[in-house]
Parts: C-alpha cells; structure tokens; sequence
C-alpha cells in the first residue's frame, strides 16, 4: 500500500465529507505523526502497536482528550481504506483503546470578576466583541468570522453562519451588547473585507482580526484584572446566568449550538440558584410537615 496516496486520497475524501479546513488540517497532522512514528506497514499495524502508540503519546504528556482524538483520527483512517478504498484490512483500533475521560465543570466567571474584567476594557471594538460571547454565548471563532451582513441590529439577532459543526444558528443581542456594537461600528476602520472585527493599528490595520488576535487581547485584560479569564469562559459565564434567570434548558441550548441537551444539562452543577431556591423552598416544606408541635 502506497502511504502518501492513501493519505492524500483521505484528505479528499474529508473534502467530499464538508469537513472544516481547520479539522481537515487537524485529521492529517494526527495521521501524519501516527504514519511516522509507525515502523510497520500500515496493513501490519495490530492492536497491540496502537496501544503502544498510546502509551508513547501517554508519555508525550498529551491530555486524554487529545490522545482520544488520535485514536479516533486512526480509526477513521482505517475505516475508510476498509469501505471506501476497499482494501481488505482490519481496523486495530478497539472501542477499549479510548481513554477515561475526566468530566470537569464548565468553568464560569463570578459577578465580582466579571465586573473587574469589564472594567478594564477600554476599546470600543475590545469590549463589543467580548460583549457578544458574554451576552450572546458565541464562540471565539464565530466571533472572529463574523461578517457586518450577519448582524441585524434592528431586530437585535445575529446570523451564526458554519458555526461548529458547519450548523448556523440565530442568536439575539442584549441592550449592553448592542450599545457596544453601535460604538464600535461608528469608529470602525472602512475596510473592504466584511469582517466585523479588524486590527485597529499597525501594519495589519484593516486586516480581520485572527482568533489568536482575540484571544491575545483577552490574555492582555486577564492580566491587567489580575484574574484568569479565558474566551470561552464568557460563553459558560452567559449559559449559568440564563439558567439561574430561570430560562429553560433547551432555550440555552439553541443558543449556545448545542448538539445534545445533555452538554447544556452540564450547567446544572455549576452555581444553579434555581436548585437552591427549590431546595430550601421544599426542605421548608419538609421541616412544617415533620417537625412535631410543642
């Protein structure tokens, strides 16, 4: 079997499949240090090498999430050569070949830091593109992808065009999240690229600003706040305040793109009021049904 063909054939292959550029690039770079630290033929691999490969990226310090995501990537791989290329091989990679994954909280944003970390977001364009991850619940590279024709501001929605998953979603903007647009939007460089967000300075001024671009300028605030702040944590930060509003699960899910219920139900562990309301409000129930009269 000729490696280099067949994994240019499986590029292609992911091509016809409407996978991501960026899980494309991901997928081969996997296959690539799996192809290379391999000392067999592809069709000799055995279960017994992949799990010597796992011990390898085990010892590379590589988190099981990442390790899973080979392991995976391999699978797929040897898949395809099986129904799609028709090659008589056999897949070395068993379901018990996956690593236990730890299931942490989402980690969300107090009210007290929250307000630390707006507080020193200065910029117009900074803050209304942190605004639409806290309020609006978008993802770093939809924000970073998002064009001036997704925003309609006068319904207050925004168009979530290929978002993850290559889904599109509509989402809704909030009075603070629209004051901040509109001061960014009358400063904003002319430009003529449709990207919202673009570098206000510099050699790159005008150009669309990148997601490590973004994720630079949260790192930069986060610093000066004095706090651990990250893009994503906004996102988890809008989920666990609409919950303790009272909004319902699947609502939260819509919004924030969700596949499954059971990814939003995550939010329920983390700081849910409306648990604790309902807790005390039964147990005070509980204690006058119980409690013996003097």
């Amino acid at each position: 079997m000729d490696i280099t063909d067949s994994l240019i054939c499986y590029r292609r292959h992911l091509k016809r499949r409407n996978y991501s550029p960026h899980t494309s690039k991901n997928y081969m770079n996997m296959l690539t240090h799996f192809v290379l630290w391999v000392d067999v033929p592809l069709e000799a691999v055995t279960y017994e090498k992949v799990l010597a490969y796992i011990d390898w990226l085990i010892r590379k310090r590589l988190k099981p999430k990442t390790i899973n995501c080979h392991v995976a990537c391999i699978s797929g791989f040897y898949s395809y050569l099986q129904y799609e290329k028709g090659i008589t091989i056999t897949n070395p990679v068993k379901k018990r070949c996956r690593l236990r994954l730890p299931k942490p909280l989402p980690r969300y944003v107090p009210d007290e830091a929250l307000q630390l970390f707006l507080k020193v977001v200065k910029t117009p364009r900074d803050r209304s593109l942190f605004m639409l991850m806290l309020r609006c619940g978008l993802r770093v590279a939809e924000v970073a992808t998002l064009t001036i024709t997704a925003l309609d501001l006068r319904r207050r929605q925004i168009f979530i065009c290929n978002g993850k998953g290559a889904k599109d979603r509509v989402v809704y903007i909030s009075n603070d999240a629209h004051d901040a647009l509109v001061t960014y939007l009358a400063i904003r460089p002319a430009a003529k690229t449709q990207k919202l967000f673009l570098v206000d300075k510099g050699l790159y001024r005008a150009k669309p600003l990148s997601v490590r671009g973004i994720q630079k300028r949260m790192e930069y605030y986060a610093r000066t706040a004095g706090l651990h702040v990250t893009c994503h944590q906004l996102r988890h930060t809008m989920a666990t305040q609409l919950l303790n509003a009272d909004a319902e699960l699947a609502t939260i899910q819509d919004l924030l793109g969700h596949n499954w219920i059971t990814t939003t139900q995550r939010y329920c562990k983390v700081s849910n009021l409306k648990v604790q309301r309902d807790y005390y409000k039964a147990m005070q129930t509980v204690i006058q049904r119980t409690t013996p009269e003097v």
